[in-house]
């Protein structure tokens, strides 16, 4: 029974002289980890009434503190781009114009083509 006893008793050593190692080597590993596995353990414990009391209104105003700053990046964006004259209406008259100008030189291929076929060489 000695030598067994021996034995469980080297390999723990080793294997904690091992993790010793290995957090020395990558400390920033192991707590990513850790942080990892508790992060999981605490999304699948459920949630307690005192903590949903308690953090009920910590979660509605973060909500309401996002939704704001949403709201008021796209009203800056918006602004933005309204004051370089880049509004949907300008978008529109760009696209109709580029079209307009498109079929316009479809049009004078087409009928030089056309004239260059008719004519006698």
């Amino acid at each position: 029974m000695t030598k067994t006893t021996d034995r469980v008793k080297e390999a723990t050593n080793g294997a904690a002289s091992r993790a010793g190692e290995t957090i020395d080597a990558n400390p920033l590993a192991i707590l990513a980890s850790g942080l990892a596995i508790g992060a999981l353990a605490g999304a699948l414990l459920p949630r307690s009434d005192k903590e949903k009391e308690l953090l009920a209104p910590i979660g509605n105003e973060l909500a309401a503190r996002a939704k704001a700053a949403t709201a008021a990046a796209r009203d800056a964006g918006q602004n933005e781009l309204s004051d370089r004259g880049l509004t949907k209406d300008a978008a529109k008259d760009q696209a109709k114009s580029l079209f307009q100008g498109i079929v316009k030189a479809a049009t004078t291929a087409g009928s030089a083509a056309a004239k260059q076929a008719t004519t006698k060489a």
